[in-house]
């Protein structure tokens, strides 16, 4: 599972690391994440970029999907915009992991998605979430899937 960062606000005068969320991108990642959680997906592990947007981001997701502290952690791999590390760490999960979701950044989201899924999506907006699911027993052999949801704000704000 990718999902984007929410919308993040460029007011302040903080390193790209340490920029906050706006209002909207709070309010949109909590759509996307009630919206998520009546799937009833299980997720055995969750990751994050350590980038303040991507790490909020997540914590409004644990919020209302109630996983613990202990199912979280937070990789500079993640940390990408290009998507080769990004990659690099998707073929590096431990095996025993079935279903992961992942917190980081475009245009890194949006090219593991196009690369690695069987639909073209445009642009991965801010807190838009799409799942893949491949069918490997190891994650080192991760190469191409199919794409099974695609959650965007847009479709759900009223």
């Amino acid at each position: 599972m990718f999902v984007r960062h929410a919308k993040s606000s460029w007011k302040h005068n903080v390193s790209d690391m340490d920029r906050p969320l706006k209002q909207r991108g709070r309010d949109d990642a909590s759509i996307i994440s009630q919206e998520f959680k009546k799937l009833k997906t299980s997720i055995d592990f969750i990751y994050s970029s350590p980038a303040n947007r991507a790490l909020s981001t997540c914590k409004i997701f644990q919020k209302y999907l109630g996983f613990p502290e202990s199912m979280l952690n937070i990789t500079e791999n993640l940390y990408d915009f290009s998507g080769e590390r990004a990659l690099e760490f998707i073929r590096s999960i431990d095996n025993e992991l079935n279903t992961v979701m992942l917190f980081g950044h475009n245009y890194a989201f949006t090219s593991l998605i196009n690369i690695l899924g069987d639909r073209i999506i445009d642009n991965l907006p801010t807190s838009g979430l799409v799942i893949i699911d491949f069918n490997v027993t190891s994650w080192e052999h991760v190469k191409f899937g199919q794409t099974k949801t695609i959650m965007f704000p847009k479709d759900y704000r009223l």
